[in-house]
């Protein structure tokens, strides 16, 4: 009887490829971390399909940045200015190394918690905020409520989670959905206001 040996897997370098813009193409290297799982190149293009390629002179936020790839494709999209908000401080030093590598002059790193820096962001002082933790935490609904007094008039959010967010549970926060995707086990949102009336 023969024994079967089984091989540990190679660790792979993880990347992720910035889908338009100025970086358009550039590669960057994740962090292997449980539980972070960077946006599909399929859904970032799908969503910025959505908020139209050029998003000169907005401002965004990166609430739980995990790889940065959302926000760093913001700025690739000449943003005016992005933080990109992470604990981790594995992950934060990589976003730093990122930064650098691009020369991303618009782009902050803040190693911190996205909904603190959320609530003391001052009102209407950004035009998106990027909502997308761990999968297990319950952090989307104290970040959406946030988000309600430091988006401008026309702000978006882009939520993403393991599940459908409905009218039900997002307009009483204020927030309706403007596109949705879902892609695997992803689903995306971009919500606008809620208008009254």
């Amino acid at each position: 009887m023969s024994v079967r040996t089984v091989k540990p897997r190679a660790t792979l370098a993880h990347e992720v490829r910035i889908i338009g813009g100025l970086w358009k193409r550039t590669k960057l290297k994740v962090a292997d971390k449980p539980g972070l799982r960077p946006t599909p190149d399929r859904v970032r293009e799908t969503l910025f399909n959505w908020l139209g390629q050029d998003l000169t002179g907005w401002r965004c936020l990166d609430a739980f940045a995990g790889s940065g790839a959302l926000g760093l494709e913001a700025a690739s999209r000449a943003a005016a200015a992005v933080t990109l908000v992470e604990q981790d401080a594995a992950l934060v030093a990589q976003l730093k190394q990122t930064q650098e590598q691009l020369q991303a002059t618009t782009v902050t790193v803040v190693r911190g918690d996205g909904v603190a820096l959320l609530r003391q962001a001052a009102p209407a002082s950004l035009d998106l905020v990027f909502l997308d933790p761990p999968f297990d935490a319950p952090l989307l609904e104290p970040a959406l409520a946030a988000c309600s007094r430091v988006l401008s008039a026309a702000g978006r959010v882009y939520l993403e989670s393991s599940t459908r967010w409905t009218g039900a549970v997002l307009e009483p926060l204020g927030w309706t959905v403007h596109r949705y995707l879902k892609a695997g086990a992803v689903h995306a949102h971009l919500l606008v206001r809620t208008v009254a009336g």
